[in-house]
């Protein structure tokens, strides 16, 4: 499953993404996973402290999942994993080592296939998975200020041993849009299998190792959001191109990204693989998992690809609908219910272009706004809009009022006056605009089509949006020429 990446622009790209898993308890112990509303270090136990005496146990779903997520991404799953120990000493790491995958991770060789960024015509490009192993999350580190000024800083240990499947890309992205389009798809891919939820503050983080020119690489580590990892990307990219401008060299270093600058900072030089002293972990036993790759297979869902095709074979929607409705699965299952009992197309018209924007203006999920407004009430507000009973400004309106503070539709309509006026109404404003502005009759009568447009405004406005525009600009076309 190999695949050729020319590279033009001279910047190659790798990452490591690390995803949290969706277990009830960790990766060795049984320690709870739901610590994100807890209080520092109560969510933790002799194991995940690492302390003298306690010994692992493997969480056999979160082998599960990783294999999932392995078969998913289109990898050859091998037939026994052996956890190591990786040996580094950090303050959020008690035991002074990680226990994560080295010579025998779960799977190799993937592949990701990605809408391009920069190459039009839907075009798409494919990125090669290195390999998905799994590992222990460590602690997390709270600084008083940023990482370079704090005097000091705290140590949260409720996030140590929480489960991670790492997924390693080969240096095949080329710019910084191009990795965040990856990671975009990367967690539709995870969402749709059920074993991820980006939401969680700290889900995924990312490690961006980046060079330019054919020159040394850096790896910008940690980077917790997908706009940072773009905007990370895009100050390293600017640092090592000045660099040899200059003349200067580029070293191979760890780096920090502080979000709150937007900048890039030294941490320490780059490590190599020999400095973890890698060596398998003693109280592990090599674990077969062969056995179980064919019944995990049956337990993949249908993936955002094969949505994406059947949506568009199914419900005659274009590619851009398809697109913007199959990236989250919860929108995929909010549409596909809709379609289900009203007109397909016009129930993706209305879910991809008004509801998706009006989530993304409030910046709230869909799961979120799923408890104010179901499949049914929108298919009551699509069946009421295709009866003429509502405009499209009105059936904008009831999903607004349901988004930011509830209700049904019909209750809506009633309390904000938002039926649609009938004919007799709706002439006598047309006839009023025509009164009350006579240049803009007189423009459009010398041929200015902009000046039917405006008319057209004065009549929404003076109906409150409840006339129906195409219905106006007849009417007005009529009174003005034959009136």
């Amino acid at each position: 499953m190999k695949s050729k990446n020319t590279n033009t622009n001279g910047v190659k790209i790798g990452l490591e993404c690390h995803a949290q898993l969706l277990t009830k308890s960790k990766l060795f112990c049984p320690c709870s996973t739901d610590y994100h509303n807890s209080e520092p270090n109560t969510r933790v136990c002799a194991t995940c402290l690492g302390l003298p005496g306690a010994l692992p146990v493997v969480n056999g779903q979160a082998i599960r999942y990783g294999i999932k997520v392995a078969l998913a991404l289109g990898c050859e799953v091998q037939p026994e994993i052996i956890f190591y120990r990786k040996n580094y000493y950090y303050p959020d790491l008690p035991k002074g080592f990680q226990i994560t995958q080295y010579d025998f991770p779960i799977a190799l060789n993937g592949l990701v296939r990605i809408e391009s960024a920069g190459n039009g015509g839907g075009k798409g490009r494919e990125i090669r998975i290195r390999r998905v192993h799994m590992e222990e999350d460590p602690g997390r580190l709270v600084y008083n200020g940023t990482i370079d000024t704090a005097k000091y800083s705290l140590v949260d240990y409720n996030r140590s041993g929480i489960p991670l499947v790492e997924i390693v890309t080969e240096p095949d992205l080329r710019s910084p849009k191009e990795a965040r389009i990856f990671l975009g798809k990367l967690r539709s891919i995870l969402e749709y299998l059920g074993v991820f939820e980006g939401d969680l503050e700290g889900a995924m983080r990312v490690d961006a190792n980046i060079s330019v020119g054919g020159g040394e690489r850096a790896e910008v580590k940690n980077i917790s959001s997908y706009k940072g990892v773009e905007r990370a990307l895009s100050f390293e990219i600017t640092r090592q191109k000045n660099l040899l401008r200059r003349g200067l060299e580029v070293k191979q270093e760890t780096r920090h990204y502080d979000e709150v600058r937007g900048i890039t900072l030294s941490m320490r030089t780059k490590e190599f693989e020999q400095d973890y002293r890698y060596f398998p972990e003693p109280d592990l036993v090599p674990i077969r998992i062969s056995d179980l790759v064919e019944e995990i297979r049956k337990e993949i869902p249908e993936l955002p690809d094969e949505k994406k095709r059947r949506f568009i074979a199914q419900y005659s929607i274009t590619m851009e609908h398809a697109n913007a409705l199959t990236f989250d699965i919860n929108i995929a299952n909010f549409y596909e219910a809709v379609a289900s009992k009203t007109d397909a197309r016009l129930g993706a018209t209305w879910v991809a272009d008004v509801l998706k924007g009006e989530l993304n203006y409030r910046a709230i999920s869909m799961h979120e706004a799923s408890k104010r407004i179901s499949a049914d009430d929108f298919v009551a507000i699509l069946n009421h809009l295709k009866n003429g009973v509502i405009t499209e400004r009105g059936a904008t309106e009831i999903i607004r009022e349901m988004l930011d503070r509830g209700g049904k539709p019909d209750e809506i309509i009633e309390r904000k006056g938002l039926a649609s006026i009938g004919s007799a109404e709706m002439e006598k404003a047309v006839l009023e605009v025509i009164e009350e502005n006579k240049v803009a009759v007189d423009d459009y009568r010398a041929g200015k089509k902009e000046a039917l447009n405006f008319l057209v405004g004065q009549v929404m406005k003076k109906t409150r949006g409840r006339a129906t525009p195409q219905e106006v600009h007849r009417m007005i076309r009529v009174k003005i020429f034959k009136g």
